[in-house]
């Protein structure tokens, strides 16, 4: 434990930072899993959680944008052959 009393004081903090931290990730993580199961179809509030999830700096913003190509190559509708 520290002793420095800025130490304690940053200690603190990042515990509350850390367990915001784990909702903003938890929420849209568990969309992601609802999506790929296919028990869900609602790309833009998705689209959102990943945005909110980069902005507060819990993923990184390249990572954001690969999810959501992801996502949407994940939806699209799969070209039929023609054979």
């Amino acid at each position: 434990m520290p002793i420095i009393k800025s130490a304690i004081k940053k200690l603190k903090q990042d515990k509350v930072r850390k367990s915001s931290n784990k909702k903003v990730e938890a929420a849209y993580l568990s969309m992601l899993s609802k999506m790929r199961k296919g028990t869900m179809k609602d790309v833009k509030k998705l689209h959102s959680l990943i945005d909110k999830a980069a902005k507060k700096g819990v993923i990184h913003l390249n990572k954001a944008a690969r999810l959501k190509s992801q996502v949407t190559k994940f939806l699209k509708p799969k070209p039929k052959s023609t054979k």
